[in-house]
């Protein structure tokens, strides 16, 4: 009883100190968040004690702030999961299930609001440092070629037309020589030299930082994502066996990612911007090829190996150390997240599948602030999950329906027996893409048509 009375307490007291900052006119909290990219569920040792992989300075900060048992990327791939990160929209309204490339063209408009552009307009210093792999219109069609464009090339489109006041990064992974910063090819760099430029210019934007202007920093690294290139420095240090694709660097590459993440934490640190600074570290989908017990398939997959991620959120004196939280989360959550951070109201049309996570920070909730939330797989498969009830739509027609509190493997389909429950949740579903938003406000159209046909199975039809 005096346990459970001293949390309660200690959320209160989280909870009116948020407040009180607001109230006061202190400068709202900075916001720094961390992609990894393919980082697995399994990976990190705090997620899976078993994990032959070393991430120690994310398992350290997971004993600092809050693990998410429970949180998912937008989609099982790259692009339309950082689509929905920026923007707190489902990539499904957009139609994008799968990658860009290096000339594919923005899929954000400048007219959409992103999570930069609204902390932009609330003071906010904004910055996008790593990988892009939103698309970008080059000005001059098609410079270079896929995997090299020529120093100087100019681009529209990009993250400086999206709120980002800063930007130096690449592309994509399969371009990770090409180095742009704001809006023109700067350089060229061997790809085992991109990571460690891309800590450098992230740590000269911390240094920069003043104490009485909040910022956001989107901190995108291209680890562990093929091409599997780690410095010298790291090398043979991890120690660590791949032991799903025996891959023997993959282990040191992962590490790397992980020092940049103590490298970035250590400059927050310096500059004696920790205290006020809620950062989250998390990953854009699955592993790439590397399935980990308990969860089923892995990167590109509608199963929960697929776009079950990691998700660590460190906010001293405001999130409770070393706690963990078993509610549904997703990244589109950032939008609502930041608004609500920043005294920030989302206009309806924006952030329409976007739900504030300060409820689940602080302890306030009981049963979690998400209803329901939808995934998708880069194939095109959708599913929704409300509860402990996960309902998939197959794009070959067929449904399944699991209940993941008895099941996380997702090995049992239980369709037939609970009709009732798929009903339910098609109707749910049916909803969320009739009104172009699952959350509350005034319907909003999608850029895509999303249509039940035969047996309530979702047909993506063509774009409008």
């Amino acid at each position: 009883m005096k346990i459970q009375f001293t949390i309660i307490c200690f959320i209160s007291c989280l909870a009116l100190s948020l407040s009180h900052r607001v109230a006061a006119g202190e400068p709202a909290p900075n916001i720094v968040f961390v992609l990894f990219d393919d980082m697995g569920y399994g990976q990190p040792q705090s997620y899976n004690a078993k994990s032959a992989l070393r991430t120690p300075n994310l398992d350290k900060l997971a004993t600092q702030g809050m693990r998410f048992t429970d949180a998912h990327s937008g989609a099982a791939v790259c692009t339309p999961t950082r689509y929905g990160v920026l923007t707190g929209r489902y990539p499904s309204r957009l139609g994008q299930f799968g990658v860009l490339t290096t000339f594919s063209k923005p899929i954000i408009p400048a007219g959409r609001m992103t999570v930069a552009s609204m902390l932009k307009r609330q003071g906010y210093a904004t910055a996008c440092i790593g990988k892009w792999h939103l698309g970008m219109d080059w000005v001059d069609g098609k410079p270079g070629t896929e995997k090299q464009v020529p120093i100087g090339a100019k681009m529209t489109g990009g993250p400086n037309d999206l709120g980002f006041d800063y930007f130096c990064g690449f592309t994509h992974a399969r371009n990770i020589g090409t180095i742009i910063e704001q809006d023109r090819v700067a350089t060229h760099v061997e790809p085992v030299d991109n990571q460690p430029l891309m800590l450098t210019k992230a740590i000269q934007w911390i240094d920069q930082r003043k104490a009485s202007e909040p910022f956001f920093l989107y901190f995108p690294l291209g680890i562990p994502h093929e091409p599997i290139v780690p410095s010298a420095d790291f090398n043979g240090k991890s120690g660590a066996q791949d032991l799903v694709k025996q891959e023997p660097k993959y282990g040191d590459w992962l590490l790397q990612g992980d020092a940049m993440l103590g490298k970035l934490i250590e400059a927050l640190d310096r500059n004696k911007l920790a205290d006020n600074t809620l950062i989250l570290v998390t990953s854009d989908n699955g592993a790439e090829h590397r399935a980990y017990e308990p969860l089923r398939e892995s990167k590109r997959s509608i199963y929960e190996g697929g776009h079950r991620v990691p998700f660590i959120a460190r906010w001293p004196n405001k999130v409770m150390p070393g706690s963990v939280n078993h509610h549904t989360i997703c990244l589109n959550d950032l939008m609502a997240t930041a608004a609500e951070i920043a005294g920030a109201k989302i206009p309806v049309n924006a952030g329409e599948d976007s739900i504030s996570l300060i409820p689940e920070l602080l302890g306030t909730t009981a049963n979690g602030a998400r209803d329901a939330t939808v995934h998708q797989s880069a194939a095109g498969d959708l599913a929704i999950r409300q509860g402990p009830w996960k309902l998939v739509f197959l794009k070959k027609g067929q449904r399944e329906l699991y209940n993941l509190h008895a099941d996380l493997s997702e090995t049992q389909d239980v369709l037939a027996a609970n009709e009732d429950i798929a009903t339910k949740l098609t109707t749910l579903m049916q909803g969320y893409i009739a009104s172009g938003r699952s959350t509350v406000g005034p319907p909003q159209k999608n850029d895509f048509d999303l249509s039940f046909t035969g047996e309530n199975k979702v047909k993506p039809k063509q774009k409008k």
